[in-house]
């Protein structure tokens, strides 16, 4: 009877063990990339977001293109922890909450 013995360790990923490094080093190299992009598994806050983001882009008459990142790996390598997240030309710039048409626009303008 082994009621107290040593647990066998066992090594998890947050990205289904996927986590090479190639795809770490691709993670890394998009994060250079220009442009406005949606952190998030594509659940309806991410949608959300995405949604005030576009109607953001519009009322300020900013052509950029939106895209969202649902690659876990991805979203780690920008060091967010909650989703979802906006990123605008490679910086963090709210992560955790949904925006407001009203804050994405303030956000955009500062940048």
């Amino acid at each position: 009877m082994k009621l107290f013995g040593k647990k066998k360790e066992t090594k998890s990923c947050c990205c289904s063990g996927n986590c090479t490094s190639e795809t770490m080093q691709n993670a890394e190299s998009k994060k250079q990339e220009q442009g406005i992009k949606i952190l998030g598994s594509g659940c309806a806050k991410c949608m959300e977001l995405e949604k005030s983001t576009r109607t953001a882009l519009s009322e300020l008459q900013l052509n950029y293109e939106i895209e969202h990142i649902k690659d876990f790996a991805e979203i780690a390598s920008y060091g967010v922890m909650s989703t979802p997240a906006l990123v605008v030309d490679g910086e963090v710039i709210s992560y955790g909450k949904v925006l407001t048409v009203e804050e994405v626009k303030a956000l955009l303008t500062k940048k």
